[in-house]
């Protein structure tokens, strides 16, 4: 393989650990990876981002799955909701110019990273609107709830290219009161079944995956994936918030730095250009 290739997988490596870590931060990394890591065009990373972010979730998933940590039935809810907007979001990016993407979903992830940073901890066992474990009595209050919140996550990450774990991971804590560990497994699936929506409203949009970039860096991301799932059961849940906003201040803070002038320059042709 050549040196490009390589690149592929250790970056796919680097989103596979994060996303086994974080249920959510795998996404956040994608992105920018494959745009200034690998050269890959704006649009173009987006849907890879989902891609590779989706088959990774998946691969998970189903390790939890077996493994008796994934709460089924709100991470299904959550995912049809988040399913039914993803489309939404793909199709609303088509219009936004590529700096302006970048920078806001920099913006993006320094608020996140600040609300999860300064958030309470979870305790294990805590109670939230909907128990979901033992006697779960999931109403039509809790079916909103999830469903709101994936709507959410879907735009986003149609939009974004991410797979919205920064959002499903706090939405489940609230709402089924399940532990940490259990809400980012149980967001692995949430992340598997919207990215599918998403992949598919790109290839509506007759978005292109490269080849060999796509499956060495889904790859390498299967392996880190199975490498962050093994150190997670070892932290925290405070420790993995730490982790997780950290992560998502410095790669933001790094991706508004780089594309402020051309964001400002393109924002300003973009608004121009709307019919007022």
């Amino acid at each position: 393989m050549n040196p490009q290739d390589w690149l592929g997988l250790a970056y796919g490596l680097v989103v596979g650990v994060s996303l086994g870590l974080t249920g959510g931060g795998g996404s956040i990394f994608a992105v920018p990876l494959l745009i200034y890591g690998l050269g890959v065009e704006t649009r173009t990373a987006i849907g890879l981002s989902l891609a590779a972010v989706g088959v990774t979730a998946g691969l998970g998933a189903a390790l939890r799955l077996k493994a008796h940590e994934i709460e089924v039935l709100p991470g299904v809810i959550f995912a049809l909701g988040g399913m039914s907007c993803a489309p939404l979001g793909v199709w609303l990016g088509r219009f936004i110019p590529p700096a302006v993407l970048l920078s806001i979903f920099a913006l993006l992830m320094v608020f996140v990273g600040w609300r999860m940073w300064c958030g309470k901890a979870e305790t294990e066992g805590a109670l939230g609107p909907c128990v979901s474990r033992g006697g779960s009595r999931l109403g039509p209050g809790c079916h909103a709830r999830l469903i709101g919140a994936g709507a959410v996550a879907g735009v986003l990450s149609g939009l974004f290219g991410i797979g919205g774990g920064f959002i499903i991971v706090p939405a489940l804590l609230y709402v089924t009161g399940t532990s940490i560990h259990r809400a980012v497994a149980t967001s692995l699936l949430a992340i598997f079944l919207i990215s599918l929506a998403g992949v598919a409203a790109n290839l509506l949009h007759r978005q292109a995956f490269p080849m060999p970039v796509s499956a060495l860096f889904g790859a390498g991301g299967f392996v880190g994936m199975l490498l962050g799932g093994g150190v997670r059961t070892r932290l925290s849940g405070p420790a993995l918030k730490k982790v997780f906003a950290a992560a998502m201040w410095v790669v933001g803070a790094w991706m508004l730095a780089k594309n402020w002038p051309a964001f400002t320059a393109s924002a300003s042709q973009w608004v121009d250009a709307l019919p007022l």
